[in-house]
Formats: C-alpha cells, structure tokens, sequence
C-alpha cells in the first residue's frame, strides 16, 4: 500500500473490530488493524507493519473516546497474552463477539440466519477452573506475553482463580531446586497447575518438571504435610514429567505422590471426576449454561439413539442421558474416556457406551456396524471437523445435529457443507471465556427434508 508506510503516525476514524477485538480503520479501502482501539474512536495511530492487504497499528493518541472504554483493571493487561477486551465494557465484549459471529454468518453461508445475542456471565472475574502458570527464573508467578514465550510474572490475574495464585506462590516461595530455561532445555521445574472442582471445592496441584524427581521428599518446606496443612482443600498432587523441547505443557506420564490422581467437580445433578489430562471446560459457571443450550436444541426424545462426537470426560453424553435410548460417545484420548467410564458409574447411566478413537475413524466404524443415531452432538477442537465425519453426517440425514463449536471460523466452514442437508436453526454464542476473543457457541441444525 503505497499511502501507507511503516512507522508512519495517521489519524483514523475506528469503523469495527476485528477478529481478536483490534479496531479497524481504513484507508482508501486499506485496512488498519489497530491494537487497542475501539469502535466508534478517532485515534492517532502508530503503524507498526504493512503487508500487501492490511496493516498493523498501535494507538498513541485517543482524540474522541468510545464511552465503551474502561480503564483495566489489571497492572499486566497490555503484555500479557490472557485477556484482549480488559479495556472495554463486559456488556460491549458480548456485542463484539455476537457481531464476530455474524459477520461469519453474513460473509460465509447462504442461510444469513440471525445470531442470537452471546449469553454472558454474571461475575466475570476469577472464573477458570484451571490454572497453569509458567515460572520465571527468579521464583515468580507468570503468564506468557502475547504472542511470545516470554514470561511475564503477575501480581494478581482476573480470570484465574485467588487460590490457585495463592498455592502457585507458596509452592515457589518454598521452591529449592532448578527452574526449566527453555533455552537450555535444562532446569527441573516447568510449570505450576492448578485444577478445582467449584462445587466441590476440591483441588489438584501438578508439577511440570523436567525429570521425575519427588521434591517433596528432599525438600524440607515442600513436604505434603506442610503444602496439605496450609491449602487443606487439596484433594491430589500429581508430578507430570515432560523432559521434551515442546510447547505441548503436559506429558501423558503423572507420577501421583498424594491422594488418588482426580479431584470431582459437579455440573447440574451430574460429578465428574478430573485427572490431570483431561479436557474439561474452564468456566463451570458458563458451561452448565452451554451445554444446557445443546440438549435444548438436540429436542430429545425417549426413543433416540445419540453419538456425542469429542465427548472428553463424557460430560455432554452423560448430561443427555437421562432423556434417551442409548449415548455413544467418542474420544481420542484414552485418558478421557477412562474418566468418562468411571463417571457414568459414578452418576449410575447405564445407557451410555464410551469408544476410545479418532472420531474421523470410530464414528465411521459405528456406522458400519450398523449403529444409527437419530440425533448427534459434536463438540471439536479448534481445527473442526475432519471432512469424513462432515460427509456422514450428511448422509445420515440427522432428525436433529447440534454443533458445540469454540472457533467460528471453523464453525462456518463446517456448516457450509451441512447446510445443503441441514436446516441451520439457530446460533448462539456462549461467553465461556469472558474478556477474551475466544468464543464458544452452539448452533443448531434440523434435516431439510428426508
């Protein structure tokens, strides 16, 4: 873009939000990505990058404030990697992310149905169930930096939970032995986890080392006894050894050295038991909510037979059971489905039959056994759906599909493909990761015809 160059200072007029919230200008048809700005603001802006399509900005003068804008309210907000809308009003964010989904919708299907409002949080601070803080070479607590691996150490986080800070801070003010340098590749501690069960007020403490060393037992201030005395809601303490130069936090190898390698949690009428690998969502408060909006959809009935498709610890399945025939689930990691066995006996769902697989290969598998689900339940990751599961499902023919999707854009892809077969009924998004980008939502899909 010739008008535009790096390091140049303009004045824009900030028209919409992007994708990770940024607000976004143009020129002469040119779009600006400005970190920062809000929707409706005139900004003196700071390019950073050009690229042949857009640019990248940074704001240095606000010249007419969004009364959207609020000051954040925490000190590592414009470093850290956890939260992109701290500096916007709750109630904004929620708008944000309804407008992001549609203009998926808009841009990407046929069927332009109206995305319903994001179903927000009431409190939405100090809500993750899951903590995990990487450790600084000088003992401190911290978070990751945006896009970047460098840690930044935090005086108080607003999404992850006061205790969980508390323990991470205890367990390095006591540490005695070697941090990780992801450098050297040397250095035994890694990261501190902490997971809760909100319910129960149960909680799990892991250690991500490099090596399997039990400093517990060579650290005189580390004993269990001592770390139990002063945090008496922890349940387990797990040692989880990744001794590998990756970004991937856990291992598959948990060396258990206090209680039995679980904590409960409980969400509606249903517990569920954790381990430290296992997918479980991190806002408890928003996921009853989410999931509550899947079995709405889905219209069970008695007679239905169900697949819940990336079923994790069996959560949706085990959830659904109560209003049909049979539940399949399906789920990659043989960790999670161990978890969701033990958690159909613990919540007595007899109906309910777990498969441990790649979905793309087990559901196929299922099919050509000759099981015939009426209605369907898929919950992702990120990447979506693999393009054999999307072909089935077409040719299923589904009574009902309902898509629990953490990335729209994915979301959107998928559902292009469906919407030939499927009625696309409704979309809504679901605030489970409040005052980030990140949005969940569950769409809703009826068969066109049979």
């Amino acid at each position: 873009m010739e008008n535009v160059k790096k390091n140049d200072e303009l004045i824009v007029d900030i028209i919409d939000y992007g994708a990770n919230g940024e607000g976004i200008a143009k020129i002469n048809g040119y779009t600006i990505f400005v970190l920062g700005a809000l929707k409706g603001e005139k900004c003196k802006i700071h390019i950073l990058k050009v690229l042949k399509t857009h640019a990248f900005a940074k704001v240095i003068q606000i010249i007419e404030k969004s009364d959207k804008r609020v000051e954040p309210d925490c000190s590592t907000f414009n470093k850290c990697g956890g939260c992109d809308l701290r500096h916007i009003a709750y109630s904004e964010t929620l708008k944000i992310k309804q407008e992001k989904v549609q203009n998926l919708v808009n841009k990407m299907l046929k069927n332009k149905v109206k995305v319903n409002e994001t179903v927000g949080m009431e409190n939405p601070t100090f809500y993750r169930n899951k903590a995990i803080y990487p450790v600084t070479q000088d003992k401190k607590v911290g978070i990751f930096a945006k896009r970047s691996h460098n840690i930044i150490p935090i005086n108080e986080c607003k999404i992850q939970t006061k205790i969980s800070q508390e323990i991470s801070k205890y367990i390095l003010d006591n540490w005695k032995d070697s941090i990780y340098d992801e450098e050297t590749g040397k250095g035994l501690l890694r990261n501190i986890m902490v997971r809760e069960g909100f319910k129960t007020d149960e909680i799990m403490l892991v250690l991500v080392q490099n090596g399997e060393k039990n400093v517990f037992e060579t650290n005189s201030k580390l004993k269990i006894e001592n770390v139990i005395k002063e945090f008496p809601k922890i349940e387990t303490i797990v040692i989880n050894v990744n001794t590998e130069k990756t970004n991937v936090v856990l291992s598959r190898k948990n060396i258990i050295v206090y209680g039995d390698g679980t904590i409960t949690d409980r969400l509606g009428e249903y517990e569920f038991k954790i381990s430290p690998n296992s997918f479980y969502q991190v806002n408890p408060v928003q996921t009853e909510k989410l999931y509550n909006l899947a079995i709405e959809g889905a219209k069970l009935k008695k007679d239905d037979i169900l697949c819940d498709l990336y079923c994790g610890i069996g959560t949706i399945g085990i959830f659904a059971s109560k209003y049909v025939e049979k539940v399949y689930g399906v789920e990659i990691v043989e960790e999670a489905i161990k978890d969701a066995k033990q958690n159909a006996k613990i919540n007595n769902v007899d109906n309910i039959e777990f498969i441990q697989g790649d979905v793309e290969v087990a559901f196929n598998k299922m099919l050509d056994n000759g099981v015939k689900p009426s209605v369907v339940i898929v919950d992702p990751p990120r990447k979506g759906l693999d393009s054999k599961t999307v072909q089935n499902l077409c040719n299923l023919k589904l009574d009902r599909l309902v898509y629990v999707s953490c990335n729209p854009a994915t979301l959107m892809r998928d559902l292009q493909v469906l919407e030939d077969v499927y009625k696309i009924d409704s979309i809504t998004p679901v605030d489970n990761f409040c005052y980030s980008s990140h949005i969940e939502s569950v769409a809703v899909l009826e068969i066109k015809e049979k």
